[in-house]
């Protein structure tokens, strides 16, 4: 891709849109910006990108862009039937994503992750991994860091890619030399329509692959163990139920092709699903040649990260955890069977298109003592909830009010968890800020409160 050459428009300009718009435009291509949402960033964003070059299309101007532009850059936020995509199709013009345009310029080595839930806490692994170990790694993608962002990084850089379904509608260009898919439960059904669809993006990851890269698939799931079919890279699977080729779980040790590497209760972070996500990077440290000793060091050293299960703090004996990532059925499950007492849930946002019986039958088994449902979707998941007999609940209009009863009703040595299985867009930017939030309301209590920040959640031992 000559970018010179090139005339492009950006639509949207969120982290991602600006990222390759800056980009583009410091290569000296001609770059077109808009952005549908109208707000005091996305406005100081494009006086930015208009500063170095940009041109800004008014709405009632954006489908003459059709006509005068090359190729439309969506932003992951901005679905693939928008009217503006849909025009370029029509005309025979691409339409990619910032992900894509990085893939086609990106010469070094790339490790994707994608799946419903772990992504961000297994690239994080795999990034503190192979630094631990003397790679040049870097984080990227939808973890925070757009992948065009590293460009200009040393030719020796390992770039650690997650990779989201939204990002996965655009990107066909991306050939990682190891892919790993962790898991693919209902999510995003609302923008993806229906699961066929969702599957096949998650399994676009894999469609590059030649014999000489790596696919890690999580053998214990069977829609992501189908995906080995007609796979030419070579498979490292991942598995907490059986001895496969790769990495795999026994006897409460971790172990890779019959190496045990470390055991569950030496790493800080518990619950089945950081089992999982250990094994995979596991997996992809020593398909990349990273020694034991310094592998089972990081692993064991590994924090976990912001937002997910992370205890926040302990008020009058009642333990907060901060969830708030966990945005689909299946994540806040997980949550769920990692708590050790009687809990206190939040739950709602934004819908997703979910089914949410799956969710109250699953807490019928477990140690929710109440469920307190708040935001848009809150009468769905009432629907759902006294459709499957859970009775459990209460219900409120927004977040704050939901957290604040739930400071009334949790009891000493019960934990009150955020893990609101929704997305958080009807109150909240996004689950950083949901969670943020949540954390200043128990740093409130605690000012205060009596008892001081409980630094980790009460969770189970891994099974």
């Amino acid at each position: 891709m000559d970018v010179r050459r090139q005339k492009f428009m950006v639509l949207g300009v969120s982290k991602s849109g600006e990222a390759v718009a800056e980009y583009l435009l410091k290569c000296g291509g001609q770059v077109c910006i808009h952005d549908d949402n109208k707000g005091k960033k996305t406005e100081k964003t494009i006086e930015k990108l208009c500063a170095l070059g940009a041109v800004e299309v008014e709405e009632n101007e954006l489908m003459n862009t059709a006509i005068n532009t090359d190729i439309l850059v969506l932003s992951p936020g901005v679905p693939i039937d928008h009217p503006l995509a849909v025009a370029f199709k029509r005309a025979k013009k691409s339409v990619v994503g910032e992900t894509e345009i990085a893939a086609r310029l990106f010469k070094g080595l790339s490790v994707a992750v994608t799946g419903t839930n772990g992504k961000t806490t297994t690239v994080s692994m795999i990034e503190k991994v192979l630094k631990d170990s003397g790679f040049h790694a870097l984080a990227c993608g939808n973890i925070g860091t757009p992948m065009i962002g590293i460009m200009n990084e040393p030719a020796d850089v390992v770039a650690v890619a997650e990779i989201s379904s939204f990002q996965l509608e655009t990107l066909n260009s991306l050939c990682p030399h190891i892919a790993v898919i962790l898991n693919v439960t209902e999510d995003h059904l609302n923008r993806h329509y229906n699961m066929e669809n969702y599957i096949f993006l998650k399994r676009k990851l894999l469609k590059n692959l030649t014999e000489s890269e790596w696919a890690v698939l999580n053998y214990d799931d069977p829609i992501v163990r189908s995906f080995a079919d007609g796979l030419k890279a070579r498979v490292a699977w991942i598995s907490l139920r059986e001895q496969v080729d790769g990495a795999y779980f026994k006897d409460g040790e971790l172990c890779y092709e019959k190496e045990r590497i470390l055991s569950a209760d030496q790493m800080l972070v518990s619950g089945a699903h950081n089992v999982y996500n250990a094994l995979a990077a596991i997996a992809c440290a020593k398909i990349l040649g990273v020694e034991t000793e310094l592998l089972a060091g990081s692993l064991q050293g590994f924090k976990g990260i912001k937002h997910r299960v992370e205890g926040v703090g302990m008020v009058d004996g009642v333990t907060y955890v901060d969830d708030s990532k966990g945005t689909n059925v299946d994540a806040t499950l997980k949550a769920v069977e990692c708590m050790k007492n009687e809990t206190v849930l939040l739950l709602g946002g934004k819908d997703k298109g979910y089914d949410y019986h799956p969710l109250f039958a699953g807490l019928k088994r477990g140690k929710v003592v109440q469920a307190i449902l708040y935001g848009e979707n809150r009468y769905s998941l009432l629907t759902a909830a006294r459709a499957v007999g859970f009775e459990k609940l209460s219900v409120c209009p927004t977040f704050h009010e939901a957290v604040a009863l739930a400071r009334l009703v949790a009891r000493s040595g019960q934990t009150v968890l955020l893990s609101p299985a929704s997305a958080s867009f009807d109150e909240f930017s996004g689950y950083e800020e949901r969670g943020d939030r949540f954390c200043e309301f128990v740093r409130g209590l605690e000012r205060n409160g009596s008892e001081k920040v409980a630094s980790q959640p009460q969770c189970a031992d891994a099974e």
